[in-house]
């Protein structure tokens, strides 16, 4: 992914991070919010110094156990709430250049 990515620097990304509703604190992080954020920015460097991403062309953003995809009474659920997940951004002037063509 990083490969085409790299090829094509006019697209721009948003790393989310998610959790599951376990309250998670440990000392360093405060909660689940702050976990979904890290992990999201885990993804970030990754694309920054492994693949030498420009950092001007991704958001991070840390959702928490806020917007679960599966139930989180399982474990399979919980695991699968437990994730990060890469948007493409819409580069909105070529979006409204297609309205006034319509």
């Amino acid at each position: 992914m990083a490969r085409v990515l790299n090829v094509h620097p006019e697209i721009n990304l948003m790393i989310e991070g998610h959790t599951d509703s376990i309250p998670f604190h440990n000392g360093l992080l405060l909660d689940n919010w702050d976990l979904s954020a890290k992990r999201a920015t885990s993804v970030a460097r990754i694309l920054q110094y492994d693949n030498q991403m420009d950092p001007k062309r991704m958001i991070v953003a840390g959702h928490g156990e806020y917007f679960p995809i599966e139930t989180n009474a399982t474990l399979q659920g919980r695991a699968l709430n437990r994730r990060t997940r890469i948007v493409i951004l819409p580069q909105l002037d070529q979006f409204f250049k297609l309205l006034e063509e319509k």
